[in-house]
């Protein structure tokens, strides 16, 4: 894949403390690009080695933050290029016994910080291309799952925010696109069902490229050798 493209570009990576946002940073560093690793403690992510860029503090739930961070970005290396948004959890229970505050904490994290990051990178992209790249999961993008009724929703809710953002951007150069996978193996020597934290890197690279604009409005289902 070429990657010359990503030279001096701004990518914006949220989660950088995570284990799949770490690795999107370091990838995406490692091409050369100036990467602002956004986490709620800038003084625990670790910027690769010869990086250019730094991190920034914010809480992703909280509009104030956010446009707050971004406005730090925007200050110091200019107009995001693209978005990796990988703030998100997981959690699992029966229906009958998740309560409103389960409930609001997979919509907050899952669903608003998307919603928060995406505006305010597109706030700051008008005019000129850009990339918005969430990640969704299978559970949103085909099924919602058994006691996952909060997480399948709130996964559920990004890919119809990519979709409608993608429409409304249309012919701006600003896309927005979604990754979905199933399982993310992080050991991926271990035998197990999903797909490996490598391949959704992969995927983030090359949506953006500018063949990766084809794709705007695209849930890029990744489930490996799930089934």
């Amino acid at each position: 894949m070429d990657t010359d493209h990503l030279q001096g570009k701004v990518v914006v990576v949220t989660g950088a403390t995570g284990r799949l946002g770490g690795r999107v940073l370091d990838r995406f560093a490692r091409h050369g690009a100036v990467v602002a690793a956004i986490a709620r403690d800038a003084a625990e992510v670790a910027l690769p080695r010869g990086a250019q860029g730094r991190a920034f503090s914010a809480d992703v739930t909280r509009e104030a933050d956010v446009a707050a961070c971004f406005g730090q970005v925007t200050d110091a290396f200019g107009p995001a290029d693209a978005l990796v948004h990988t703030v998100g959890t997981w959690d699992g229970r029966p229906f009958l016994d998740t309560s409103l505050d389960d409930w609001d904490r997979l919509v907050r994290l899952n669903l608003t910080s998307t919603f928060l990051c995406f505006r305010e990178a597109a706030r700051r992209m008008t005019g000129r291309p850009g990339r918005l790249i969430g990640i969704a999961s299978g559970q949103g993008a085909d099924k919602g799952r058994a006691q996952q009724g909060a997480y399948s929703a709130s996964k559920a809710g990004l890919v119809r925010l990519v979709e409608a953002v993608a429409e409304e951007f249309a012919g701006t150069g600003v896309t927005a696109h979604a990754i979905a996978p199933s399982t993310i193996l992080f050991d991926e020597g271990g035998g197990q069902a999903g797909v490996a934290v490598s391949a959704l890197v992969d995927l983030a690279v090359y949506l953006c490229t500018p063949a990766g604009a084809a794709l705007n409005g695209a849930t890029l289902r990744a489930y490996g050798n799930a089934r």
